[in-house]
């Protein structure tokens, strides 16, 4: 079982944090916008929460901006405060624990816990182990260029053989070889060597994580060299099926309250508030 993102990925978004950049030169331009994972026209029916009285949540405390602890051991995070607005839409009480990675689906199969929110992925091998809500978060792939470009678009035909920088092996390799076979892929060992390709001009445009980028543009070290350009990419077959709350295998009924909850959320604007709130220059 791999959590969604990357270690790296969680180290850098920690700095990006710390550094409290402000918004900047061509990133500044990009208007926030929240996206939204629920269908608005589908009918919402709320399910029969009669036997649920409490949510006991289970989450790791080293995940920025997801979970982690604050200065006084405090749990804070996007994931932590989404807890917490389900189980106050809901009603209900709720609890939520810390657990290290690997302990989060043994607790929830002991009855430690009654649903993990840990930014989870869905997948073929997770959902061997629990049983999932509807996605509330996914990691698409993003073109990013220089500010000044001339390029107009991020589509096959205006990048033609430009160069591109890349992470070796990645999936986001894997999706430019599938849909960009023109373009020339410079790769690199990290993200950061590929983020600094582009800010020194050796390539057009960099594609990798959206989650990550949206963090750097937001920082100091992007110095609003760069803006994203088109996308976002989700294209499942490289991006996966993004992360849900995961609940015990056959666990209809919370599960289905859950999906409720989420859905309640993202149609009142509180699920957009919270995600403008941890991403401020947003991946989507």
């Amino acid at each position: 079982m791999h959590r969604l993102f990357l270690s790296a990925l969680a180290a850098f978004i920690s700095l990006a944090l710390a550094t409290g950049a402000s918004n900047i030169g061509a990133a500044k331009a990009q208007a926030p916008a929240a996206p939204s994972f629920f269908d608005p026209h589908s009918p919402l029916q709320k399910p029969d929460l009669s036997r649920i009285k409490q949510i006991r949540f289970l989450t790791e405390d080293d995940f920025p901006p997801f979970n982690f602890l604050l200065a006084d051991g405090q749990l804070a995070g996007f994931n932590i405060d989404l807890a917490r607005a389900i189980c106050a839409e809901l009603d209900v009480t709720c609890s939520i624990q810390r657990r290290s990675w690997e302990l989060l689906i043994p607790a929830l199969d002991e009855n430690s816990g009654d649903a993990v929110i840990a930014s989870l992925a869905i997948n073929d091998e997770t959902r061997k182990k629990a049983d999932f809500t509807a996605p509330y978060f996914l990691t698409p792939g993003r073109f990013v260029m220089l500010a000044d470009t001339t390029l107009a678009a991020a589509t096959p035909e205006a990048i033609d053989d430009r160069k591109v920088a890349v992470v070796a092996g990645s999936r986001h390799e894997a999706f430019l070889a599938a849909y960009y076979p023109k373009a020339e892929r410079v790769t690199f060992e990290t993200p950061a060597l590929a983020r600094l390709a582009l800010k020194n001009g050796k390539v057009a445009a960099h594609f990798g994580d959206a989650v990550s980028l949206s963090f750097w543009l937001n920082g100091a070290e992007a110095g609003g060299c760069c803006r994203f350009k088109d996308g976002p990419f989700t294209d499942p077959r490289f991006f996966g099926e993004g992360v849900g709350v995961a609940v015990r295998k056959n666990n209809e009924p919370l599960r289905r309250a859950l999906d409720y909850a989420l859905a309640r959320l993202d149609r009142r604007g509180a699920f957009a508030e919270l995600y403008l709130k941890y991403f401020p220059i947003g991946p989507f």
